[in-house]
């Protein structure tokens, strides 16, 4: 059952728990505006006790270096939780910021929420972050 976290007239931020991951679903561009609402979400998620995420970026057709300096922020947050992340459903668009900031090949990016939460998660995923395992 997915629950709403954030609902304005900028950003929607909704959760459900599939196979042990929280699935966060973004809907809005990312950007110096809302960002601040995706980290307020997020880290209120690992405070109830949350610890392994999946960000659902089917609805965001933007996302600026604010918005992935708020990813990078949540990660670190749930690294020192010993949790894990997934980006999911990233456009070209979105994935072509993680190229060009360096970061592609410190996340997993899964083609669809269902692909990323395919297999449970496992302790100290991040343990390595923002090193990409080899």
């Amino acid at each position: 059952m997915r629950t709403n976290i954030i609902r304005n007239e900028r950003m929607a931020i909704s959760y459900d728990t599939v196979n042990g991951w929280t699935v966060v679903e973004i809907d809005g561009d990312v950007d110096a505006h809302t960002s601040p609402l995706v980290r307020e979400a997020v880290i209120k998620l690992v405070d109830e006790g949350h610890r392994h995420f999946v960000l659902d970026l089917s609805f965001v057709s933007f996302l600026d270096s604010m918005g992935l300096g708020v990813l990078v922020a949540v990660t670190k947050r749930i690294r020192e939780h010993d949790g894990s992340l997934r980006i999911a459903s990233a456009s070209g668009r979105i994935v072509r910021v993680f190229d060009i900031s360096g970061l592609r090949e410190a996340y997993e990016i899964h083609p669809s929420p269902e692909e990323a939460t395919r297999h449970a998660p496992s302790l100290g995923s991040l343990a390595h972050w923002p090193h990409p395992s080899s």
